[in-house]
């Protein structure tokens, strides 16, 4: 079970922050805006990870690891991690910005 560790807490973190979808700005109805905000950071994020590893920096323990490696030693959860992690702050995000107003509404109410 150790090795699937990293995997299903990628999988919690997702399964936590998709139900803000319905709260926020609908981040999955916009899949290609969504592509264009993750991509490019998971593409600079690999890079990184892929020279640390060759250059001994970072290492994973196998124990958490299923073993699946990409081009250049990047286990695949590291992979899904940076796919993952900026698709739950973008859903955060669209919550908040998304409740925010209705809150200061409250708030305004509240104080006169």
């Amino acid at each position: 079970m150790d090795r699937w560790q990293y995997l299903i807490l990628t999988a919690a973190c997702l399964a936590v922050t998709a139900p803000l979808e319905l709260l926020g700005t609908g981040i999955y109805r916009r899949p290609l805006r969504l592509a264009c905000a993750v991509l490019p950071v998971a593409a600079v994020f690999g890079v990184w990870d892929a020279l640390a590893i060759a250059g001994g920096v970072w290492s994973y323990n196998p124990r958490y690891v299923t073993g699946v490696r990409l081009p250049f030693g990047i286990p695949v959860e590291e992979l899904v991690f940076f796919l993952v992690v900026p698709v739950c702050g973008l859903l955060t995000f669209g919550a908040v910005e998304a409740l925010l107003p209705r809150a200061q509404r409250v708030v305004r109410k509240v104080r006169r």
